[in-house]
């Protein structure tokens, strides 16, 4: 899903004196770490090594470099789910990648652990509501994407026409937001590929294999 981001500020005055990518990477990690609420502007200032004029003058606003931050995310860390469900040949196979790669990206050493989206902005203060729709519309947007390639599976004969798409759907989906959560809270690789395991038997015929790194 393409994130619908403000005009971007002009730049005024003197030209930018920092790598707006690298910027983003650092801000990336505090909200990643903190949330949206728990990350303070100085938290990121801090982070990205700019000051806060200027993070005001390039991204407009604390939402404004959220937004941006999102974008980052998904053609970066979260750019493996896109990919796996359009490189497979099977529906099950390009669910079984998603899950299986997930377990591997929420529990590395070099970021926080989880989903930046699957488990951001749940609750907050009704000033920060749009973010949380923005956030939620993009997990909406990722079970739509299982829906779709589900439903692409339904028609090729690899499931029976009666399948529901959109409840297997959102079941995948459900185990994807969980295994973040569960990250979050200590899961090893390991722990959440055997619940890959077990949620991979809705597709009949037993659990499928890890892949070969």
């Amino acid at each position: 899903m393409k994130i619908d981001t403000p005009a971007r500020p002009r730049p005024r005055g003197r030209p930018r004196e920092f790598d707006e990518l690298k910027a983003l990477d650092q801000a990336m990690l505090v909200f990643w770490r903190l949330g949206y609420e728990g990350a303070s502007v100085a938290d990121l200032t801090g982070a990205m090594g700019i000051t806060a004029p200027s993070l005001y003058a390039a991204f407009g606003s604390k939402e404004g470099l959220y937004r941006r931050v999102l974008e980052r995310y998904q053609t970066g860390p979260g750019a493996y789910t896109w990919t796996a469900l359009t490189e497979e040949p099977t529906a099950r196979g390009a669910i079984e990648r998603v899950l299986r790669e997930s377990a591997r990206v929420f529990t590395r050493r070099k970021h926080p652990h989880g989903c930046m989206i699957s488990t951001a902005v749940l609750r907050c203060a009704e000033a920060h509501q749009p973010v949380a729709d923005l956030v939620a519309s993009l997990r909406t947007s990722a079970v739509e994407l299982f829906r779709e390639r589900i439903a692409r599976g339904i028609e090729a004969g690899e499931l029976p026409p009666g399948t529901d798409a959109s409840a297997m759907a959102r079941y995948h989906g459900a185990i994807l937001q969980g295994m973040s959560v569960q990250a979050q809270d200590g899961a090893s690789e390991a722990e959440l590929l055997g619940l890959v395991d077990v949620a991979m038997r809705a597709w009949g015929g037993g659990a499928g294999r890890p892949r070969a790194r």
